[in-house]
């Protein structure tokens, strides 16, 4: 078996830690409710709490989500969630009733409801995502990889604590856009996805005509490398902005040109991006309010990857396992 590699170290001063899509880190409401983030357009949704003397067991039997608690359904889905609750509950025989929640669920809020019931994930827009408690919170956490025959066969997280004498088996990180990830969940309430952090943004484009585009607006490669995009570095954000909109306008003009770009404001996202672009292993750690944040990449794309906790002689978490293997949404 070939050894692991060490891919950087997280911290977790809050002692949870939640392991995600990190496509979806822009979707993290933290505190508020995600009505209260999400963006104009996006489909109204509801959460309910499943209520009830038999509530535990018709949440496990109905099996839509893990735990007592239904989130993200979408409005136009609620009577239909209620019809087919209610008919699953007659069937059996349970004593249970979905309970709308005036509020929606603060993400912030489901990670804590599913470490306290014990269940194994919970949803962030509908993606699952998994939490862990429990933590050291004083001590930086290594994130290592095991080679496999294409790409990673494991990522694991290590607590430093005692020998592994049980295995518990958590949920399964979905991923939707390559890359998870891990992150004291205090830490992604002061996470700034696309707004720049600093003043700056870059904008590169690249292509099958991107030589013709160069020309058109003079500019040159941001880098010395060949294979470095074409575009310009640390420009103030609004400049970058409205160079961009420019190129999309090119990208409609005749003559008729081939070319994709990318705008890239100096957010927490860009830091991990250009970090990742610049690993060996794909990897990167940004800091995020007061603790170490890792994204990334899966190494196979997406998929869904069962996590299993190690848990030591006391019962503390001893290493966090992630199974690395192709799996189809």
């Amino acid at each position: 078996m070939k050894e692991s590699v060490l891919l950087g170290e997280i911290t977790c001063p809050s002692g949870e830690l939640v392991l995600m899509d990190g496509g979806s880190l822009g979707l993290w409401s933290g505190e508020l409710s995600p009505d209260e983030t999400a963006e104009p357009g996006t489909v109204a949704a509801a959460d309910f709490e499943i209520a009830g003397a038999d509530a535990l067991t018709a949440a496990r039997s109905f099996d839509r989500q893990s735990g007592r608690y239904l989130y993200d359904i979408p409005q136009h889905s609620v009577a239909k969630v209620h019809a087919l609750f209610q008919e699953h509950c007659e069937e059996h025989g349970f004593q249970a009733a979905l309970r709308l929640f005036p509020r929606r669920v603060p993400h912030r809020e489901r990670l804590r409801r599913a470490l306290k019931t014990g269940a194994p994930d919970f949803l962030v827009a509908g993606v699952p995502a998994v939490p862990v408690g429990d933590l050291p919170a004083d001590r930086p956490l290594p994130v290592t990889a095991t080679p496999g025959p294409d790409g990673w066969r494991e990522i694991q997280i290590w607590m430093g604590a005692g020998t592994p004498v049980e295995t518990r088996q958590l949920g399964a990180i979905v991923v939707e856009q390559g890359r998870f990830v891990f992150a004291d969940v205090d830490a992604l309430g002061d996470w700034v996805h696309e707004e720049t952090l600093d003043g700056l943004a870059d904008l590169v484009f690249w292509g099958r005509d991107e030589e013709l585009i160069a020309a058109e607006f003079r500019t040159d490669r941001i880098g010395i490398l060949p294979g470095d995009p074409f575009g310009w570095a640390n420009m103030p954000d609004e400049e970058a902005y409205q160079l961009a909109v420019r190129l999309q306008h090119r990208q409609f003009a005749e003559p008729q040109a081939e070319f994709a770009f990318d705008f890239r404001p100096h957010s927490h996202q860009w830091q991990a991006m250009a970090g990742i672009r610049g690993s060996i292993h794909d990897a990167a750690v940004v800091t995020a309010g007061n603790a170490d944040v890792m994204v990334t990449t899966t190494s196979v794309g997406d998929g869904a990857f069962p996590v299993r906790l190690d848990l030591d002689v006391a019962g503390k978490p001893a290493a966090i396992r992630i199974a690395v293997t192709r799996s189809a949404l």
